[in-house]
């Protein structure tokens, strides 16, 4: 027996859908939804928070220790 699809809120235009596999689109309701979001990410209104590591240097290779650990 399939579990019952879960219902959920669009962030883009705020409709509600069922989350199944039949929705070609998921997670937005159309491309123009999806096509929105993109352009959300592509202009910075959306970002993700980083944290600066203020004991490495500027020009130290991503993912390198900070100075003083092993």
């Amino acid at each position: 027996m399939d579990p019952k699809p879960r219902g959920v809120t669009l962030p883009t235009c705020g409709k509600s859908l069922l989350w199944t596999s039949a929705n070609v689109w998921r997670p937005f309701c159309s491309e123009r939804c999806k096509l929105i979001d993109l352009g959300a990410w592509a202009t910075e209104r959306y970002r993700v928070p980083v944290v600066e590591d203020k004991d490495q240097p500027e020009d130290a290779p991503p993912g390198e220790p900070a100075r003083g650990e092993p």
